[in-house]
């Protein structure tokens, strides 16, 4: 998995907007791997200080990122 560093450059912005704003798709589990990778990141609050750094995972395209469509016909 590659590691992407971040540097959070204005106010009111969260580590799901943060992924959003990067993949511009749904990927479940990246904010929690997130969490998980950066010790301390949750305790920043909900929204992260300008300033603040962390790394996140950059998933590779043999990782699944999307979910499957639910066709209901």
């Amino acid at each position: 998995m590659i590691v992407e560093p971040v540097t959070v450059e204005g106010e009111f912005i969260t580590v799901s907007l943060i992924v959003w704003r990067r993949f511009r798709r749904p990927l479940p589990g990246l904010v929690e791997q997130t969490y998980d990778m950066n010790p301390g990141l949750g305790e920043l609050g909900a929204f992260l200080p300008v300033g603040a750094t962390f790394d996140m995972p950059v998933p590779t395209p043999r990782e699944p990122a999307i979910l499957d469509p639910i066709r209901l016909w």
